[in-house]
């Protein structure tokens, strides 16, 4: 499109440019061209759009841009933003504390936002979204944003949202960037990779800190995250790692949702994610901000069911064979020559065990 949006076109408030010039953002993404206006002429949004394309910007420029104009208890005030964050895992007897004193006063709240709708709306947390629907006398603008939209999304949306513009930038839902390949594990893998920084992935939690020690004794940085360490510890592993202190990092599902790290450019399945929706996250913390990305699956034989189901939907994967690799069109070549290898040396001797 020649002619694309501007965001003097949108007729933002003055400070509010400044910010978004600030941020360097030069124009609007497609997820923010189509859903900005929208939103802010006060209609409800059903959104898709890949991981990394600019979904926080299309529900916080519009939030940003109404001015409510009202007194509200909140616990922190940054630059005369009123912000309340409530966190799991932090707290949470706060945080409940803290929502129960607004319920007198969420008649002013006039928009809400769900972002990584398709979590939100689970089974575990559906529930609990409802009920702070509920609490609201008068029926706010509601945003949905996601890279997938399981059944729990149409369902909701039919009974909270009134007639939402639907915006969907994955007609096929791809990994754009992304070079996506999977090895059985009694093949050989890569001789040869280069790795800015890495996030390999564990279904469960038991293997994490071990395969991450391990990795560390062959010499290579390796840091591990997963949902039973202490959120202090877990927000300081994922501080340095961010900060590039760290290449490699070991975890679970735990970090595979709003993770926006650039310098990502390696993600490693060693145990393969049972659903199309945990794929797609967890490739797309590679290949972010329109980056070339790699993601590498190691497929067991009870894999193939999951694999097939995943292959039908994304139509990306391909089967490693050393040539195609070695001629892939961007070159990661050199460096951590033993890593994969050892990865896979590892998961062996794990299954084994």
């Amino acid at each position: 499109n020649e002619q694309s949006i501007k965001w003097a076109d949108y007729c933002l408030k003055r400070e509010l440019l400044m910010g978004i010039f600030e941020m360097g953002w030069e124009k609007p993404s497609p997820i923010q061209e189509k859903s900005i206006p929208i939103a802010l002429s006060g209609r409800d949004i059903l959104a898709r759009s890949k991981n990394g394309t600019g979904k926080t910007g299309a529900y916080l420029i519009p939030h940003s841009s109404h001015d409510s104009g009202t007194n509200r208890r909140t616990v922190s005030t940054l630059g005369g933003v009123k912000v309340m964050v409530t966190t799991g895992g932090t707290q949470i007897k706060d945080d409940i504390l803290d929502i129960l004193c607004l319920h007198e006063t969420v008649h002013v709240v006039i928009m809400m936002v769900l972002d990584e709708a398709d979590e939100l709306l689970s089974q575990d947390f559906v529930v609990l979204v409802e009920d702070i629907v509920s609490f609201f006398p008068k029926e706010p603008q509601i945003l949905l944003y996601s890279a997938t939209f399981p059944m729990s999304v149409p369902l909701f949306m039919s009974k909270y949202l009134q007639k939402p513009y639907k915006v969907n930038l994955m007609e096929e839902v791809t990994l754009k960037g992304v070079t996506q390949y999977y090895a059985y594990c009694r093949n050989t893998l890569f001789s040869r990779l280069q790795i800015n920084q890495s996030i390999i992935f564990y279904n469960s939690t038991q293997r994490v800190e071990h395969l991450a020690k391990q990795i560390t004794q062959l010499g290579y940085s390796c840091f591990y995250i997963h949902a039973r360490m202490m959120q202090e510890s877990r927000n300081s592993v994922f501080h340095d790692f961010r900060n590039g202190l760290c290449r490699n990092l070991v975890c679970t599902d735990l970090f595979t949702r709003g993770i926006d790290i650039q310098t990502v450019n390696v993600v490693i399945n060693i145990d393969f994610p049972t659903s199309a929706e945990t794929y797609l996250h967890r490739t797309g913390r590679s290949g972010r901000f329109g980056h070339l990305g790699l993601a590498i699956n190691l497929i067991s034989f009870e894999d193939r069911s999951c694999l097939k189901v995943i292959e039908d939907l994304l139509f990306l994967l391909h089967l490693a064979e050393m040539s195609s690799l070695l001629k892939a069109t961007f070159s990661f070549v050199s460096q951590l020559v033993s890593l994969i290898k050892s990865v896979l040396s590892i998961y062996n001797g794990s299954v084994k065990k």
